[in-house]
């Protein structure tokens, strides 16, 4: 069996990931410094460690062909976008990235893929809310609107230089955020479409929500079992990136939180409020992967919200359920 490892395997991507590898017939040890929060792990063998110190990357990468890295410090709008976090984003998750990379190389890792992101991409192409530009040689002259998005920049960079030094061969895919069951649905690391999600299940049926902003910013979403099904299929390929792997369709956040309401059956009011909004437009370019690879998402972004407003309103009545009892 080939081994590989996960890095980051009891998130919300990297539990899904490891799952999808051992299915597919892999050996699978996965890094974390904690354990799935919502399902058990698929890994095989499980390091309970933080990937910070180069002894845990040193003992994660020992007998492993492939490595996987999604472990960062992130979160949604409410954790990135404050600014009270930034320290402590760029230097966690480049850590994280310097070790891999250097451990890895040591203990002689074939191939390694990185898990950029969509936040890369500069503030000034983001502006219109109706046509940003979110191609992957859009990237440059750089300004991310983040410093979790600079991080991911310089991490590019830093898999590019490994590869290019020492003849490692990566594969990066910049996520266009994804979202699904078995996600952060509480807590303000939450991504929009949880919280939505966990807001009108949480709402009487006259009731209403919040939004941060005018709710006119726009975003593409995209499903987590066809981010790994990108994941896996530009691992597999002879194409190193970037590459964004998300959805095109766009929706603005009064848009996604109509959607849901509809799944829920629910016609609430919105309440427009103050709070970190990130750029005014964003969405996935997938000209270059369906080039590369032959591949674009297949399934409508209704469906995926169907999928984890079911599974968030399961959540949200588990929690209530334990509160009365």
């Amino acid at each position: 069996m080939k081994r590989v490892l996960v890095c980051g395997a009891g998130g919300f991507i990297g539990s899904h990931l490891a799952r999808r590898l051992a299915n597919e017939g892999f050996w699978v040890r996965g890094v974390d410094l904690k354990y799935p929060e919502f399902s058990q792990t698929a890994c095989h063998e499980f390091i309970q460690a933080d990937l910070r110190d180069p002894q845990v990357a040193h003992k994660a990468v020992e007998g492993i062909e492939d490595v996987y890295q999604l472990a960062a410090d992130m979160g949604g709008a409410g954790y990135i976008f404050t600014g009270d976090h930034d320290a402590d984003v760029m230097h966690n998750s480049a850590s994280i990235n310097l070790n891999i990379l250097e451990e890895g190389r040591k203990a002689g890792v074939k191939r390694l893929f990185y898990s950029s992101s969509a936040c890369i991409y500069p503030a000034y192409n983001q502006e219109d809310p109706d046509n940003p530009v979110c191609s992957e040689a859009s990237a440059y002259p750089a300004a991310p609107d983040s410093e979790y998005g600079w991080e991911k920049l310089f991490s590019e960079r830093l898999y590019a230089s490994y590869s290019r030094n020492y003849g490692l061969e990566v594969h990066v895919a910049r996520f266009h955020n994804i979202f699904g069951p078995d996600g952060t649905w509480e807590g303000g690391k939450e991504k929009a479409p949880a919280a939505i999600c966990r807001k009108i299940s949480e709402a009487p049926e006259d009731g209403e929500i919040e939004i941060w902003g005018d709710g006119k910013q726009t975003r593409s979403f995209l499903f987590v079992d066809e981010c790994v099904e990108g994941v896996r299929r530009l691992m597999e390929s002879d194409f190193a990136g970037p590459v964004n792997i998300g959805s095109e369709e766009m929706v603005s956040i009064n848009q996604l939180a109509e959607m849901v309401m509809n799944i829920a059956g629910k016609k609430l009011r919105i309440r427009h409020i103050p709070g970190p909004l990130g750029v005014r437009g964003r969405n996935s370019d997938n000209k270059l992967i369906a080039e590369k690879l032959g591949w674009a998402p297949s399934r409508p972004l209704e469906e995926g919200l169907r999928k984890t407003f079911d599974w968030v309103s399961t959540q949200v009545k588990n929690r209530v359920g334990s509160m009365v009892a």
